[in-house]
């Protein structure tokens, strides 16, 4: 199960780096703005961290695993990252302590007895898409095709993107971090953004 976590972005936001769910959740990852905090995420009128499909992901597999230390298990680990821990700790003592979720699920709230299963349904969907005669027809650019441009001072993006031959909406397509399509960037707050490397790298 844990191989197939990579997934789980499917099930939470269409792995869409912008989504916003009606109760605030922002990102691939659909974190909470409290929760994106505590892991060490930038949220501030310029950057959103949420929406960086790097830091969030790096800062999912510490909640992730952080939730499986508590509980022992992938599935509780999940109806925890979905329901929050106070949720999954309140179905399993309704269960009389239960510590299985096909046990505790009619527990929870309606939203997450379906996400494990749901879960279930993206693993096997990605996992046999061609024996449904399923293929991706809109590939992004692979990730060798990406660079990074170091930045050292604020920039907007109509100012980089003439000089990297991108149009501003792809820069930003490919950067959804930056809220305003600006890279606050300073020589103590380093930041970085993706272009398409067969276009110059710029440094500055």
């Amino acid at each position: 199960l844990f191989r197939s976590l990579k997934y789980l972005p499917v099930v939470e936001s269409g792995l869409n780096p912008v989504a916003k769910s009606h109760a605030g959740a922002r990102g691939l990852w659909q974190f909470m703005y409290a929760t994106a905090k505590h892991q060490g995420l930038r949220i501030d009128s310029y950057i959103d961290e949420r929406r960086d499909p790097v830091r969030s992901t790096e800062a999912a597999c510490r909640y992730l695993t952080r939730l499986h230390d508590i509980y022992g298990d992938w599935f509780l680990a999940l109806a925890a990252y979905n329901a929050g821990p106070g949720n999954v700790n309140r179905a399993i003592r309704r269960s009389g302590g239960k510590q299985n979720f096909w046990e505790i699920r009619f527990f929870l709230p309606q939203e997450t007895r379906n996400y494990v299963p749901a879960f279930m349904a993206v693993v096997y969907l990605m996992e046999f898409h061609q024996e449904h005669n399923i293929y991706p027809i809109d590939n992004a650019p692979p990730f060798a095709f990406l660079d990074t441009v170091h930045v050292d001072e604020v920039i907007r993006f109509d100012q980089m993107a003439p000089l990297m031959d991108l149009d501003e909406s792809e820069l930003a397509h490919l950067n959804p971090m930056y809220r305003m399509n600006i890279v606050p960037a300073t020589v103590e707050d380093r930041k970085s953004t993706r272009l398409n490397s067969s276009h110059q790298i710029i440094s500055y």
